[in-house]
């Protein structure tokens, strides 16, 4: 984790917002209307993108011991992730080699796993160990029939996996050194406090709102306030981005007393952890990470957004993490009182507008939508999935290594 570097992007957002100035994209772009609705362009975004590209498949934290599992269904292929005994972590297709039913369902520990169907055993590391009835069965190499291993990372307390198991992509050189900034929240030693799941508008609809300040303070008024913040800056590693407003001043979190810290009047040194992480962090193409404090206590929601089943939905599980565990009465209600109120933003307000919208764009007489200067993370988002859905797969591979050489100069 280079500090330096985010020392860096702090600086430029106090000396811009000290000038009251933002930074601006080059003109105002407008993206086809039916990038949002076409049928046809959704299911290739899901072959293209959420079964092909690396995705950030659980915090760490929510599989902390060896044993632990958990499968998940991602696009129509289920994966099972499990925690090794060595403590690294296993990606696989949630399939026995039998029949194809699922091994696992929903989270567990356990470090054997039985097919419920016909009785075949693994070992969580995907061996195969047990063939019900071997003589009747007959004559079988198990060694040749584990389970199918999908490529795995781990790195900043958060776990990726790519849903294509002959993958080429080096999931290191796609995140573009961006792992090595979200280190800096520390969240392999953090706790796993609450998630839930929401259901969403269009994928591309509800992850706009994460890329977006500039509704702030008008769809959430009731809730963060009519005065609240719609500029942003944006810092962009590869696809994915920091967005974060510019500000000489930030709020130092103290118990029940919140004090503002003039930026300006710090030394690099005195910037502590939570300033140089403040915003939204996005990991391409699902990923929301944003701060915040629950009864004092630090904590972010990691909001994990996938396409429904039809062009219109989506599924949002977001996870509440904490740096500390709360341990009394009044630290766990007020970490529950956080939680809650960022349902309500997200359910209440963003996804039903976001289902209002895509409503109104399937009349088909709207030709295109808008981002404009002031929404650089949106114009960022679109060009990189369309860059990304056209991309065959060797270029897909030379792309990211462009990306990786150009993170490291």
């Amino acid at each position: 984790m280079s500090r330096e570097q985010l020392v860096e992007m702090t600086r430029s957002l106090v000396a811009h917002g000290a000038a009251d100035t933002m930074e601006y994209a080059d003109e105002v772009v407008r993206i086809p209307a039916s990038a949002y609705t076409d049928d046809a362009l959704f299911d290739l975004e899901k072959r293209q993108i959420f079964r092909r590209l690396p995705l950030m498949v659980a915090p760490s934290c929510e599989l902390p011991e060896p044993g632990d599992y958990k499968a998940m269904d991602i696009c129509g292929v289920p994966l099972l992730l499990t925690r090794l005994k060595d403590g690294s972590v296993g990606a696989f297709l949630n399939m026995c080699k039998h029949r194809g039913n699922p091994l696992a369902e929903g989270t567990g520990n356990a470090t054997r796993l039985m097919c419920g169907y016909h009785g075949w055993t693994y070992k969580n590391d995907g061996t195969l160990i047990g063939v019900a009835d071997p003589k009747d069965f007959g004559a079988i190499d198990k060694a040749a029939h584990c389970l199918t291993r999908f490529p795995v990372y781990e790195s900043a307390g958060l776990i990726w996996a790519t849903l294509d198991p002959k993958s080429e992509l080096d999931i290191a050189d796609y995140l573009c050194g961006y792992d090595g900034l979200l280190d800096a929240f520390g969240f392999e030693n953090w706790h796993l406090f609450s998630q839930r799941t929401l259901a969403g508008p269009n994928w591309k609809t509800a992850y706009d709102g994460y890329l977006d300040f500039y509704h702030l303070p008008i769809l959430h008024k009731d809730t963060f306030g009519a005065d609240f913040y719609n500029r942003a800056n944006y810092f962009a590693f590869g696809p994915h981005q920091r967005l974060s407003t510019p500000s000489k001043f930030a709020i130092k979190v103290s118990g029940d007393d919140d004090q503002q810290m003039d930026l300006e009047a710090m030394s690099d040194d005195e910037l502590p952890y939570e300033v140089l992480v403040q915003g939204v962090w996005t990991i391409f193409p699902h990923i929301s990470i944003a701060s915040f404090y629950g009864g004092g206590l630090r904590g972010a929601m990691i909001s994990q957004l996938f396409p429904g089943n039809r062009v219109g939905e989506s599924y949002t599980t977001q996870y509440y993490v904490m740096a500390e565990k709360p341990e009394d009465e009044d630290s766990i209600k007020a970490a529950h009182e956080q939680f809650d109120f960022l349902e309500i933003v997200v359910r209440d307000e963003d996804y039903k507008t976001g289902k209002r919208q895509h409503e109104a764009l399937q009349s088909g007489l709207l030709d295109e939508v808008l981002f404009g200067r002031n929404e650089r993370g949106g114009q960022v988002f679109h060009q990189w999935v369309e860059k990304l859905t056209n991309a065959s797969n060797a270029e897909l591979k030379d792309i990211f290594a462009r990306e990786m050489a150009q993170a490291a100069e």
